[in-house]
């Protein structure tokens, strides 16, 4: 299976031209026969993927984090073009949901003797999710973060803490209507939460998804509002101890209209923010995605 291996340029991990050897490397050995590229913006990632499309390159590895991922993912949605995955971001969800080794080695040799499958993919207002999509608390959060990170100079952690308290600094929370099968619901939360397949939301094992093959979304609505509630809410989840009757109201379904006060408001698809007229149209894409995965 000839492949071809897109780095994202801006990021830190894998695209120092020593990195690059050291990846190529390890695909000779693992026996991939592999052509790496870096890629320095989205218009140049979305390019080399179109134009390996039309050279028959049956695999496009997205070689970074999430964002990268679902980026090279959005160009192969319904196509016969496979998604290998080489995780080099620092979460790794849909490698970790998928049971891709975070090794690069290991990650590699399943690229090269791996098998196919096909996964869902959800999708807001024509945007392709492999993970998620929210608005709310957490856009905002992702906003603040990169703005003080670029003009204060703050480590990614740092600023993140940072972000979270400045974001629940007086947000009682937005109105919001979900419609879905015909049915409305109203809602005032601090944040919606829509999943592609379901996802863990109390125990060890929060923020995992034990199926990306269910043929369905997943819509959370926060129950808790006002800043201490909220950083309570987070100080649970990091020490596991959420409890999804009472932290969350959750709504399955292959589509929702979810409308706000706004004509326009930020959206969270897979760590990426943008802004996105409302409503807010969600769907699923039942096995709309060939992905490489572990033999």
């Amino acid at each position: 299976m000839r492949a071809l291996v897109l780095l994202n340029a801006r990021s830190g991990t894998g695209s120092a031209p020593a990195r690059v050897e050291e990846l190529r490397h390890l695909c000779a050995e693992a026996g991939l026969d592999a052509q790496l590229a870096l890629a320095a913006d989205g218009e140049e990632l979305f390019a080399a993927v179109d134009r390996a499309r039309r050279e028959g390159v049956e695999l496009v590895v997205a070689g970074g984090g999430d964002g990268t991922v679902s980026a090279v993912a959005s160009r192969l949605v319904d196509t016969r073009t496979v998604l290998g995955v080489l995780p080099l971001g620092t979460l790794n969800h849909f490698a970790k949901d998928l049971g891709i080794p975070l090794k690069e080695a290991d990650a590699i040799r399943t690229l090269a003797q791996g098998r196919v499958i096909e996964v869902d993919v959800g999708e807001v207002n024509g945007r392709v999710f492999l993970n998620n999509s929210s608005i709310g608390l957490y856009p905002e959060i992702v906003r603040e973060r990169e703005l003080q990170r670029l003009h204060l100079g703050k480590g990614k952690w740092r600023a993140l803490a940072s972000a979270t308290l400045h974001a629940t600094e007086g947000r009682p929370g937005m109105a919001v209507k979900v419609e879905a099968d015909g049915e409305q619901q109203v809602h005032r939360t601090p944040f919606v939460f829509v999943g592609n397949n379901r996802y863990t939301m109390e125990g060890l094992a929060i923020g995992a998804r034990a199926s990306l093959q269910g043929g369905e979304l997943a819509l959370y609505v926060g129950r808790r509002r006002g800043r201490l509630a909220l950083v309570q809410l987070a100080l649970r989840a990091l020490a596991h101890r959420l409890r999804q009757d009472e932290d969350f109201e959750m709504l399955t379904g292959t589509a929702f209209e979810v409308a706000t006060t706004d004509r326009r408001i930020r959206v969270a698809t897979d760590g990426e923010v943008a802004m996105m007229d409302t409503p807010l149209h969600y769907r699923i894409r039942p096995r709309a995605l060939r992905v490489c995965v572990r033999g």
